[in-house]
């Protein structure tokens, strides 16, 4: 996807960078849920019209109450639930804000803010944008749809530290229940979250496990529903 860098000035007056989806890619997004709401209606419409006519089909009722509406209502209906999951999903767009004394990352309506000085490193890990601690430990992991490359050079030009790719990448152990040397209580914690991710919960609840397991000192990355770990020695918070 398309990506778009602004620049403006922080309120403290230094140089900030703004990066998100374009305004092109937005349009697209909103017009492509749109179409395929529309297509949905009016298939919908089809499906019911055909469907009254089989005397044996289970549900008549509402199937007669679906070829009722008018023609044009359906797909109508169909682009403004679309043009509704369009807004939900640049809702969950992740927007950067990078200035030289500090990040913000929003997603989800959520602003999260970081200062230089508590950043070691940035990476990306698959998908995932990742604000690296000093301690080892992870201030932040964020699905990121941005162009890899573009935000890497941002962040060089605000004077962090990008890495290729994870500097504690070797540290990490496959989780299997009952795994010896965690912290007290993180095995029930990873128990919960490994059904979390089998029953493909909210990503809410899944992130909220993870920030638990951060509280212990525990890092998790996640493979294909399986969670790899590794600890870390935890200092004071970050996020401002």
């Amino acid at each position: 996807m398309s990506m778009r860098k602004r620049l403006e000035r922080s309120p403290r007056g230094d140089r900030l960078t703004v990066l998100g989806q374009s305004a092109w890619s937005t349009v697209c997004v909103y017009f492509v849920f749109m179409l395929a709401g529309a297509g949905v209606g009016w298939l919908v419409g089809l499906l019911a019209d055909w469907f009254v006519t089989l005397p044996w089909a289970p549900l008549q009722g509402p199937a007669e109450l679906v070829a009722s509406i008018p023609a044009p209502w359906l797909p109508a209906a169909g682009s403004v639930t679309g043009l509704a999951l369009g807004l939900v999903a640049q809702h969950e767009q992740l927007v950067i804000r990078l200035s030289d004394d500090r990040v913000v990352l929003t997603c989800k309506g959520r602003a999260q803010e970081f200062s230089c000085d508590a950043i070691a490193a940035v990476f990306r890990d698959g998908k995932q944008l990742v604000l690296l601690g000093h301690d080892g430990g992870e201030l932040t992991r964020q699905e990121c749809d941005l162009d890899v490359s573009r935000v890497a050079d941002v962040f060089t030009e605000h004077g962090y530290v990008w890495a290729d790719a994870d500097p504690h990448k070797d540290e990490f152990r496959r989780w299997v229940p009952g795994t010896p040397g965690l912290p007290e209580g993180a095995n029930a914690i990873f128990k919960a979250r490994q059904e979390s991710l089998e029953r493909k919960s909210s990503d809410d609840d899944v992130q909220e496990l993870r920030e638990e397991l951060a509280r212990l000192g525990v890092i998790v990355r996640d493979e294909k529903q399986r969670q790899y770990w590794r600890t870390f020695r935890k200092s004071g918070p970050a996020v401002e």
